[in-house]
């Protein structure tokens, strides 16, 4: 796939109830690495493996959730290309300057129908993952935690889900690779979409509320480190959703856990390869069970209702 308009995932910005608390738990738990922080008091982290300044911010605010999810775009032009199209679609478009946030150029703030804060942006400093781009060593030995390879995913919950399918599809060209179908077979319940040829870079679920976050995720290579990851979790009595396990949809491996401050987040490794001429899966209401948690065969009904 000739990736030209929207690349990937660039950063999840999360609310937390305590910052140091947090930045102990990403830093030690999660073995992220803290990049900076600036006058705003948000502080910014990356995975090892990452390139660009950071991936997953965080600030501290009196209720947990997501403030926003960006995605890099190719170049500049393409940002602007991106920014016409979403107005011609009716959405209304916010322009941040560069250094708004740390070593980011500017951004495309707007909201989507799920009623979620999406940002567009093609420039974030890269200062590299240690290695070089010489002879490099196949992993930076320095780390700690769980230690993923880079921000993946997120799973946003909100009203209008076929709106946002909608933008998405139709403004910035992401494909369906799967679905899961309410009692009535014809309404989405769940909806996942890729830009590239994960079997997802964002998904949504039907829910009564718009705004909400259901978890981000963070990429492992593979299901023995997810195994692991559900060690260290344990060992720092980290509150643990559900896993290890694995899933129909994506047949990712998994594992569901929370932040200090009750944000849910994955671990996941696995998950198929998606090309533009792939069929996307349909699951039907009464495999719902299986398209999540494809072992037990049923649903947990915290991993439902439990958002923020």
């Amino acid at each position: 796939m000739a990736m030209t308009g929207v690349l990937r995932p660039g950063h999840a910005v999360v609310r937390v109830l305590d910052l140091e608390e947090s930045v102990r738990f990403y830093t030690e738990v999660m073995g992220l690495k803290e990049t900076g922080r600036d006058a705003s008091g948000r502080v910014y982290f990356k995975t090892h493996a990452e390139h660009d300044h950071s991936s997953f911010v965080i600030r501290k605010a009196p209720t947990a959730g997501m403030d926003c999810f960006g995605f890099k775009v190719l170049d500049a032009a393409t940002l602007d290309r991106l920014e016409g199209r979403l107005r011609e679609h009716g959405v209304a478009t916010e322009r941040l300057p560069a250094g708004d946030m740390l070593d980011t150029g500017e951004r495309v703030r707007f909201q989507i129908p799920t009623g979620h804060t999406i940002e567009l942006y093609a420039d974030k400093t890269r200062i590299g993952n240690g290695l070089g781009f010489v002879n490099p060593e196949v992993w930076y030995p320095d780390f700690k935690g769980i230690n993923p390879v880079r921000m993946d995913h997120s799973l946003l919950y909100g009203t209008d889900l076929d709106g946002s399918r909608r933008l998405f599809e139709e403004v910035f060209g992401f494909s369906l690779t799967e679905r899961a179908l309410l009692e009535d077979g014809q309404t989405d319940l769940a909806v996942f979409l890729t830009c590239s040829t994960k079997a997802h870079d964002i998904a949504f679920v039907r829910h009564a509320e718009p705004d909400k976050l259901h978890h981000v995720s963070f990429l492992l290579q593979s299901w023995e480190q997810v195994l692991r990851a559900a060690d260290i979790l344990s060992m720092n009595r980290v509150s643990i959703d559900i896993g290890p396990t694995r899933h129909g949809i994506t047949h990712g491996a998994t594992i569901y856990f929370f932040d200090p401050s009750g944000n849910r987040l994955e671990t996941f490794a696995g998950g198929y390869d998606y090309y533009p001429d792939m069929h996307p899966i349909t699951w039907t209401w009464d495999e719902v069970g299986a398209a999540i948690f494809y072992h037990d065969r049923k649903l947990n009904e915290r991993f439902l209702t439990v958002v923020t």
